[in-house]
């Protein structure tokens, strides 16, 4: 079997396995959080809900609406160009918002563990909305110019069907320096942000943790009891665990984005030729990441654990009476 046939026979298992999963454990994740049961601050837990809606919104326009329709369903009416032009803005923008909570939410941490003259104010659960809502507002005004990025493939009966993007697209310079600007946006720029955030706090981390020790006389061999510390541990491990996942599973992303603008590979001969299998790699891995935070709360939160474990029990006792 070539690699692209296993790619292709790939996808037609891969995208209904993670619509399956990504829709209810993210409306999990929503109900969950937005509870305030799990023992997080008003502030995290309105970025944590912010994210699993923007996941949510994800597998809905980019695996379900969009990927699995073109795989299953094709000749609908998502197949009308007007249709196929809004769904490809909408899951574009759902994917900006994702990535940019994601990386307002490492800020966020960095700050209330950073500074404490700015935590007072910068980590409220009123400034948590507010960069909520600019982050996207800003995500699908950032979209909107990809609606006249495409045309129709053909017409059939005066109705255009299909999505193909435009000859004008690859001629003018202005759209080149949108597409420069959209793909640094998302995912450079947000990678490389996450990971300097993620090491200026560890590095505070360490300095205030060799502190806090001789100021309480403990030598590196004792056990630590200070309870500061162990709280600001346990938010972190979620920062680590949600960022670091992010990272990972963008990772071949930036790689693909990289290595288009290294190599000028802007194109590609067929389905078998490596920059597909690379890109079709990339999309697959990018979009299991809207699936995993709540595989990360279940994991590092115990509280989130508790509350789930009593949502299938009393799911499970509705279903027996």
């Amino acid at each position: 079997m070539h690699r692209q046939e296993v790619i292709h026979q790939l996808e037609l298992i891969y995208y209904p396995i993670l619509a399956a999963l990504g829709v209810p454990v993210n409306l999990v994740a929503l109900v969950i959080l937005s509870r305030g049961k799990c023992g997080l601050s008003q502030c995290i837990s309105r970025y944590l809900v912010a994210m699993a809606g923007a996941d949510l919104l994800v597998v809905i326009f980019d695996v379900i609406l969009y990927r699995i329709s073109y795989i299953y369903f094709r000749g609908s009416f998502l197949d009308i160009t007007p249709m196929c032009c809004i769904i490809i803005v909408l899951l574009n923008a759902a994917t900006d918002s994702s990535v940019w909570l994601t990386v307002t939410f490492t800020f966020d941490r960095f700050v209330a563990v950073c500074s404490q003259k700015l935590k007072t104010r910068y980590c409220t659960k009123e400034m948590a909305t507010v960069i909520i809502v600019t982050v996207c507002v800003l995500s699908l005004l950032k979209c909107i110019p990809l609606y006249f990025v495409f045309g129709p493939r053909y017409v059939i009966n005066n109705i255009p069907w299909d999505c193909i993007v435009k000859p004008s697209y690859f001629s003018s310079f202005g759209w080149a320096l949108f597409a420069w600007l959209h793909r640094i946006f998302t995912p450079l720029l947000p990678f490389i942000l996450i990971l300097l955030l993620n090491i200026l706090t560890v590095r505070h981390i360490l300095v205030v943790s060799r502190v806090r020790r001789k100021l309480r006389g403990q030598s590196s061999g004792e056990k630590d009891s200070d309870p500061e510390m162990k709280n600001r541990r346990k938010s972190m491990v979620l920062l680590f665990a949600i960022s670091g996942s992010f990272m990972l599973l963008w990772m071949t992303s930036v790689v693909y984005f990289l290595f288009l603008r290294i190599k000028n590979a802007y194109y590609y001969k067929g389905r078998h030729d490596p920059v597909f299998i690379l890109q079709q790699t990339a999309r697959m891995l990018q979009l299991l990441s809207s699936c995993t935070n709540t595989c990360i709360y279940a994991v590092t939160q115990t509280k989130f654990r508790e509350e789930l474990k009593n949502a299938v029990t009393y799911l499970f006792t509705r279903i027996r009476n």
